[in-house]
């Protein structure tokens, strides 16, 4: 039964983990409890947080409410919101489960449940009447999410593109500014603390592909995961890839982009790309993140801010808190899961963009020729090529038009086969126009 409006005093919280995240959100908690009091209507009280080690100091969040069982804040029934932050899918999926079946609205910022698990966890919240929310999971600070579920709800979004991955734009960043390579720059973000001692999530592209699903998921009102998602990452980009987007006045970013297709299916894919230098999302430096969205009505919009860290994840988690918050004191929920559209995904043969193709070449007559009919024949126009020699070899870089990605395959294919071509180099995807 609904509580009316005005009953309520206190809003119990309790919290999942208790991190670098979790620490932020307690501080914050504690320390703004009075705005946050007249923002709600109700005052916020934390009241259990679990944690790995219980005798682990921690400043932020008192020893009495520190708990080694998280059993014990999904089940206790005075409990009305519960923060997950620990990360990972179990024990995560199974413990937000019983959360939401004991009646708790959740907030989450784990990107790779929800990416895997969330139509379970939204079915879950629905059947249950309580909110999830989970701004946190995509782009740390900048507000997104609810742009998307809310404020563009009332229009066609065509495209997404992000950067959402800190430690990627990071890398790719010193390689483009400083002319260093991958694993000079890979060590520097270790030891700086951007990127994990193991940075396979990042450099890979997974931790972006979780991401590119969630937003996809938003942006198209259909159920995607991140099985879904074409994902490739930046661990084959040279330093002479750096030096040819340079010279063509572009810049290699890894993007996350989900967009419809010509035969109304969604495209998610996450890929190193070219992105012309004039574009918005080419100014983005370092570990800062930005996702720019073309709508149909509101024409181009960019979202920028820090995608992570703990104070500014703690800020999307506690904007949540405060609409959840709102939404117990008024009685009721907010916006749920919108997959009325159910469009299927598209084939990744089926997806078309342009490229830039690297070829080491017998520098000799009629290698241009041989090299353009190989095009030709599996439909791939070309719209440039740049030839430089360097003694018995030389380098073509290729520009295409549009292309499929089954045609492009079909074409690198015959290109690594042909006798006149040493190597394929590199082929890297590009976005936008060149002026």
């Amino acid at each position: 039964m609904s509580t009316k409006a005005g009953e309520i005093k206190e809003i119990k919280v309790g919290m999942l983990g208790c991190g670098v995240v979790g620490s932020s959100v307690a501080r914050l908690l504690s320390e703004d409890s009075g705005d946050f009091a007249e923002r709600v209507g109700a005052t916020l009280k934390l009241v259990q947080v679990a944690v790995r080690n219980v005798s682990a100091k921690r400043d932020s969040v008192s020893s009495s409410i520190l708990t080694g069982d998280p059993q014990k804040v999904v089940a206790d029934p005075s409990i009305d919101i519960v923060i997950e932050v620990m990360g990972g899918i179990e024990p995560a999926r199974t413990l937000l489960m019983t959360a939401i079946n004991n009646g708790k609205s959740i907030i989450t910022a784990n990107k790779a449940l929800l990416a895997q698990h969330g139509a379970e966890l939204f079915d879950a919240a629905r059947k249950n009447g309580v909110d999830l929310f989970y701004e946190a999971s995509v782009g740390g600070a900048i507000p997104i999410l609810r742009p998307l579920r809310e404020s563009l709800v009332g229009d066609h979004v065509n495209r997404i593109m992000g950067i959402v991955n800190g430690t990627t734009n990071y890398i790719l960043t010193k390689m483009d500014e400083e002319g260093s390579d991958f694993a000079s720059v890979l060590k520097e973000a270790q030891a700086l603390g951007y990127a994990e001692a193991d940075p396979t999530a990042d450099v890979e592209g997974h931790d972006a592909a979780a991401k590119a699903a969630i937003l996809a998921g938003l942006a198209f009102h259909s159920r995607v995961t991140i099985d879904d998602v074409k994902c490739e990452g930046i661990t084959g980009i040279t330093s002479r890839d750096i030096q040819v987007a340079h010279d063509i006045a572009h810049v290699i970013k890894l993007l996350a982009i989900a967009e419809k297709t010509d035969t109304d299916a969604i495209s998610v894919r996450v890929h190193p790309t070219l992105v012309p230098r004039h574009h918005p999302l080419a100014a983005v430096r370092n570990a800062f993140n930005a996702i720019f969205v073309e709508a149909e009505s509101a024409g181009d919009l960019m979202f920028y801010g820090r995608g992570a860290g703990g104070a500014p994840t703690a800020s999307a988690i506690l904007g949540d808190l405060i609409a959840v918050a709102r939404n117990k004191v008024r009685g009721g929920i907010g916006v749920g899961e919108s997959d009325y559209a159910a469009l299927p995904i598209a084939t990744v043969g089926a997806v078309k963009t342009r490229y830039l193709i690297r070829l080491d070449v017998a520098d000799k007559p009629g290698v241009l020729a041989t090299v353009a009919q190989l095009f030709a024949s599996h439909d791939v126009s070309i719209e440039t090529v740049r030839q430089s020699g360097r003694g018995d070899s030389a380098e073509l870089i290729v520009m295409t038009h549009e292309a499929s990605e089954a045609s492009l395959s079909a074409t690198v294919d015959a290109l690594s086969k042909s006798s006149v071509v040493k190597s394929v180099e590199s082929v890297l995807r590009v976005v936008g126009n060149a002026s």
